[in-house]
């Protein structure tokens, strides 16, 4: 049941991350480099509230396996959504 909370908890915060940063211009690298446009953010935040919801069945039936394998899942979701506010490297030559 512990990760089924934690499943809650994050995906409960990169979905207002999400829904937050769906709301601004955002960034050079994100909305340039990488095409994090505002669609991508709320898709972002879409997925995010239905793992939520998924981590809160899983909760309610006590369902310790499926709750580790979503958090699994969610946890490299919520890595690449991260990754895509990474700044690249400098290039020095230009």
């Amino acid at each position: 049941m512990a990760y089924s909370i934690a499943g809650i908890v994050l995906a409960l915060g990169v979905a207002l991350l999400a829904w937050r940063r769906s709301r601004g211009a955002g960034g050079f690298y994100d909305r340039e480099v990488y095409g994090m446009e505002r669609a991508t953010h709320r898709r972002y935040a879409i997925a995010s509230l239905a793992f939520a919801a998924f981590f809160l069945i899983t909760c309610a039936a006590r369902w310790r396996a499926a709750g580790i394998a979503g958090l699994a899942l969610y946890a490299l979701i919520a890595v690449l959504y991260a990754a895509s506010f990474l700044q690249g490297a400098p290039d020095r030559d230009e």
